[in-house]
């Protein structure tokens, strides 16, 4: 199964575009079963008040997806967004907004894994977009944790969190892997753990966007994006993840 996490900026690149065709372009290259999104419109004038969670679904002819919203604006608002080939079983948004800090969340959803497992196991998926101070980071992963969608996750059940963490320095990565039990998909595994950078998208340093993953699946590889377009389309890289269960 092929996973990608994508902070798409609004499908507004690095040259203040509006193109959404791009980020189809880079979706449809990499065929993902499952899509995270972030920073997804809807009703917004600068995205021209589209939705852009149904059009990119419906141009890549997923079947199933979810969104959840946390910023209100003028007009429209934006959050997070799921795409999948697979039944998505349920769906809800998780409040991550740390007191007066900007509303920030991350979208559940649980997905049929049918076709991979012989047992009737389902994907436990969360999909987030955290704050810019390392403090309110901190608490928010705290919030996710505690909060019902996740607490009730046991360690036998496939599950991943993934999406823009905002996380220059990885400071939160020995909480998922030596606290939560997750392995992280997005670091190199040869020397000194790292993780792969991208951001900014043109010349990229900070590894922001990051998959983990517990339960009984495996990470067949990951990567990041290096498509020409995918410099441009959006301030942050794409990353590609396959999985095995």
């Amino acid at each position: 199964m092929r996973l990608v996490t994508y902070n798409m900026h609004r499908a507004i690149g690095v040259d203040r575009r509006f193109r959404l065709d791009r980020v189809v372009d880079i979706l449809d290259h990499h065929q993902p079963d499952i899509v995270l999104l972030q920073e997804v419109d809807l009703g917004v004038p600068r995205s021209l008040r589209l939705d852009l969670a149904w059009e990119l679904a419906s141009a890549l002819e997923y079947p199933y997806y979810a969104a959840g919203y946390n910023v209100s604006l003028w007009e429209g608002r934006y959050g997070n967004a799921t795409l999948s080939r697979f039944p998505i079983l349920e769906e809800r948004n998780i409040d991550l907004t740390v007191g007066f800090k900007k509303p920030r969340g991350c979208h559940y959803t649980r997905i049929d894994l049918g076709e991979f497992s012989e047992r009737p196991d389902c994907l436990e998926l969360f999909n987030l977009h955290l704050g810019l101070s390392a403090l309110e980071r901190v608490r928010q992963v705290g919030l996710l944790a505690r909060s019902q969608d996740f607490r009730r996750v046991d360690a036998d059940t496939p599950c991943v969190v993934g999406g823009d963490f905002n996380d220059w320095r990885s400071m939160l990565t020995p909480i998922f892997t030596d606290v939560m039990g997750f392995e992280c998909a997005t670091d190199y595994r040869s020397g000194n753990r790292q993780a792969m950078p991208t951001y900014p998208s043109f010349s990229p340093r900070g590894g922001l966007d990051k998959i983990f993953f517990r339960g009984p699946v495996q990470t067949a590889g990951a990567r990041v994006c290096r498509m020409k377009v995918s410099k441009v389309a959006s301030d942050h890289l794409p990353v590609v993840t396959d999985f095995e269960f």
